[in-house]
């Protein structure tokens, strides 16, 4: 098992069970867990306090989300290192976080001891890309994968993952401070790269594409 010798990490996952079970993991291999946080607007107000080592965060979570924590904590602090964690098997959303900058990306179905050297090579600041996937990204840089969202900026593809999950277009502006008449034009954008009429078609895009769970 790889040591973690005394890494301070920041777990930020919505999921009580699995942050316990990354809790003893981590603290099994000689980590300490500084803070947990359940929504991406918590993991950003528990960093500022505790500047940890590593912040390991759950892409999908409720309100900002993954994604949009990710954008905001590296605008303020881009020194900070970051494992995102996803339970997608597609390669939209991975691609879309290494290119917003996070360190390190690591599906959740890997093996425990993967999770603890992901951690370690985060900690260093070297780039860590969860070694099943990093083929069929390498592919998918290659040529069009003939998914529809790649077409989509970073700021539309957050604000499309937030509709099709049902969120409205002022819950949308709130969650991301910004007004409703920006995300009314980023939808507009989004509906025309996407060929959508609607949020259920958008929903169903998402669906399709894996980066939605039904």
């Amino acid at each position: 098992m790889t040591a973690l010798n005394g890494l301070r990490i920041l777990l930020a996952d919505d999921h009580t069970v699995v942050r316990m079970g990354f809790r003893l993991l981590i603290e099994g291999a000689g980590g300490s867990v500084v803070a947990e946080a359940s929504s991406g607007e918590a993991a950003l107000t528990l960093h500022a306090e505790h500047l940890p080592d590593v912040l390991v965060m759950d892409v999908s979570m409720p309100g900002l989300g993954g994604l949009g924590a990710l954008e905001r904590l590296l605008a303020h602090r881009r020194e900070a290192r970051v494992l995102m964690l996803s339970a997608h098997e597609d390669t939209q959303i991975p691609s879309r976080a290494l290119q917003a900058g996070a360190t390190g990306y690591l599906s959740k179905r890997a093996h425990p001891d993967e999770l603890l050297r992901a951690i370690t090579q985060v900690a260093r600041g070297q780039r860590y890309i969860d070694p099943e996937l990093a083929p069929r990204l390498a592919l998918a840089r290659l040529g069009n994968s003939g998914d529809p969202a790649e077409t989509l900026t970073g700021r539309e593809f957050n604000i499309f993952l937030q509709l099709a999950r049902g969120q409205s277009v002022a819950q949308v502006a709130d969650t991301l401070k910004l007004s409703a008449s920006t995300v009314g034009t980023h939808l507009y954008h989004i509906k025309q790269k996407l060929d959508a009429g609607n949020a259920a078609e958008l929903a169903l895009i998402a669906v399709r594409s894996g980066l939605v769970e039904v």
